[in-house]
């Protein structure tokens, strides 16, 4: 499972980007186009099938310390990232209406939901993610605001601008292990 923070500034612009893969093991889902099938006919097209009710058709393997773990379905860097952009106009739309910072979820494409953070300051940290784990999400959220406003205090460290601190990608990483 596998989950992408993105930290965009008050103009949208993006200043940090996580992809997690989580080693919590993947809920097994059939399309719900093949629930209604024999089981002789969903093997010959289940590409077919997938590709139609609009689900991942291809599902990669990355090995780590805790053994293989699923990848985003195959997904490209680029599409993740027109997904977190695409959904900036509905967390606008969230915030207008709530006054709360954690907006839950705000968008949904195929199997991703969009989880979204606003700071007072009107930072956005967006996650994309493929179960609901609202708890440690919020969690997580929290701790990730709490790096980023000591990032901020930092002297060396200009507003706005993208984060390279290793510091900061490491404690983010633990925090990511912990929550999702």
């Amino acid at each position: 499972m596998s989950h992408h923070l993105f930290i965009l500034s008050p103009s949208d612009t993006p200043l940090y980007e996580l992809t997690h893969y989580s080693s919590k093991p993947v809920p097994s889902t059939t399309s719900p186009l093949a629930a209604n099938l024999p089981s002789w006919s969903t093997s010959a097209f289940a590409g077919t099938l997938t590709a139609l009710s609009g689900a991942s058709s291809t599902a990669q393997t990355h090995n780590t310390q805790g053994g293989p773990v699923r990848m985003g379905g195959g997904k490209d860097r680029h599409v993740i990232q027109m997904v977190a952009n695409a959904s900036l106009d509905a967390i606008e739309e969230v915030m207008r209406k709530e006054s709360v910072m954690y907006l839950k979820s705000v968008d949904k494409f195929n199997e991703w939901t969009v989880s979204a953070f606003v700071t007072p300051g009107n930072m956005k940290f967006i996650l994309l993610h493929e179960s609901r784990n609202d708890d440690g999400i919020k969690s997580f959220f929290h701790d990730v605001w709490e790096l980023y406003v000591k990032t901020m205090l930092n002297p060396f460290h200009t507003a706005h601008t993208p984060i390279r601190s290793g510091v900061f990608d490491g404690r983010v990483r633990a925090s990511a292990k912990k929550y999702l």
